[in-house]
C-alpha cells in the first residue's frame, strides 16, 4: 500500500509540474533573469553598441553618480510630484463620475462608452489633438483666453512652469474614463437597501456618498489607488511624443529619462542603475500604501 500511494504521489507532483513548468520557464526566461541582468549591468559602464566586450565594472560609481545628476533629479522629483497630484485627482474625479452616472443619469451605458474611448484611443493621436488645442500663439485654448481678457495666457507644453501641469491635465483626461468604469462597477455591487435606510434616516444625498459609498467602495478604491500609482511611474508615452522631457529638464519623468539614457546615450549601465532607483521608489510607495491599507481595515 506505501508503494502505491508512494507512486501515485509522485506521478501527481510530476503531473503537477509537468503543469506549472511552462509558467515557470517564462517567469524564469523572460522576467527573473532578465532582473538578475539588470541588476548586474547597473554594476557597469557599458555602452551596449561596442558589444558585449566593452562591458567593465565600476561598483557604486553608477549609484554614487546618481546624486550630482540633474536630469535624475529633477526627473525623479517630477516623477512624485505627478504622482501625488494625478492619482489623488483620478481617485476623486472617477468615484465623484461614476456615482453621478450610476445614480443620475439615464441611458449609462453610452455615457460609459463616450467617457472610456480617450483611455482606449490612440496616445499618438490624442497627444496630436492636445498640442494642436495647447499651442501658445494659435491654439484654440489660448484664444479662448485672449478672448475673455487673459493677456498672457499659459506657453503650456513649449513653457517652463507649465510642461509638466499640462501633460498632467492631458493624463488625467486619457485616464479618467477607466477608474469611472471601475468605480461603477464596485458601486454596483453596493445594495440599494443600504441606500434606502439613510434615506429614511433623513441622509442628504451628500452625507449617503461620504458615509456609505465612499467607505464601501473602499476594496475598489484602494486596487485603483495602488495601479494608479505604478502607471504613473511608467508614464512615457505623453511625455516622448509631446514635449522629449523640456523644456530642459522641466517635464522629464524616470521611464522617459531611463529610455533616453540608454537608447540616445547608449549608456546601458548608467540607465539600469535608473531603473532600479525607479524600482526602489515605486516598491517604497507601494509598501507605504500597504502598510496605509492594513492599518485602515484593522480599525
Amino acid at each position: 500500500m506505501k508503494n502505491k500511494s508512494s507512486k501515485a504521489a509522485r506521478r501527481e507532483f510530476f503531473v503537477g509540474m509537468g503543469f506549472i513548468l511552462p509558467s515557470l520557464l517564462g517567469f524564469l526566461i523572460f522576467t527573473f533573469i532578465p532582473v538578475i541582468i539588470s541588476l548586474v549591468l547597473s554594476f557597469t559602464n557599458w555602452n551596449f553598441m561596442q558589444g558585449w566586450g566593452a562591458i567593465k565594472f565600476n561598483g557604486l560609481s553608477n549609484y554614487i553618480r546618481l546624486f550630482s545628476d540633474e536630469w535624475f533629479l529633477n526627473s525623479y522629483k517630477n516623477n512624485i510630484l505627478f504622482t501625488a497630484i494625478t492619482v489623488p485627482v483620478l481617485i476623486a474625479l472617477g468615484l465623484v463620475m461614476a456615482n453621478i452616472i450610476n445614480k443620475y443619469i439615464y441611458g449609462g451605458s453610452a455615457v460609459r462608452t463616450m467617457i472610456f474611448i480617450p483611455y482606449i484611443a490612440s496616445v499618438v493621436a490624442v497627444c496630436t489633438v492636445w498640442m494642436v488645442l495647447l499651442q501658445p500663439s494659435y491654439g484654440p485654448v489660448n484664444q479662448v483666453l485672449k478672448a475673455i481678457g487673459v493677456k498672457n495666457p499659459p506657453g503650456w507644453l513649449a513653457d517652463f512652469k507649465w510642461s509638466l501641469p499640462s501633460i498632467m491635465i492631458i493624463y488625467i483626461w486619457q485616464q479618467v474614463g477607466y477608474y469611472s468604469i471601475v468605480f461603477l462597477s464596485g458601486l454596483k455591487g453596493i445594495p440599494e437597501d443600504v441606500y434606502e435606510a439613510a434615506k429614511v434616516d433623513g441622509a442628504s444625498p451628500l452625507r449617503q456618498f461620504f458615509s456609505i459609498t465612499v467607505p464601501l467602495i473602499s476594496p475598489t478604491t484602494f486596487f485603483l489607488t495602488i495601479m494608479g500609482i505604478i502607471g504613473s511611474f511608467k508614464v512615457f508615452d505623453q511625455i516622448s511624443i509631446l514635449t522629449q522631457g523640456g523644456p530642459g529638464s522641466s517635464s522629464s519623468v524616470m521611464a522617459y529619462y531611463v529610455y533616453r539614457t540608454a537608447f540616445e546615450y547608449f549608456d546601458m549601465g548608467y540607465a539600469n542603475t535608473l531603473a532600479w532607483a525607479l524600482f526602489v521608489l515605486v516598491f517604497l510607495v507601494t509598501l507605504v500604501q500597504w502598510k496605509l491599507q492594513d492599518r485602515f481595515e484593522n480599525e
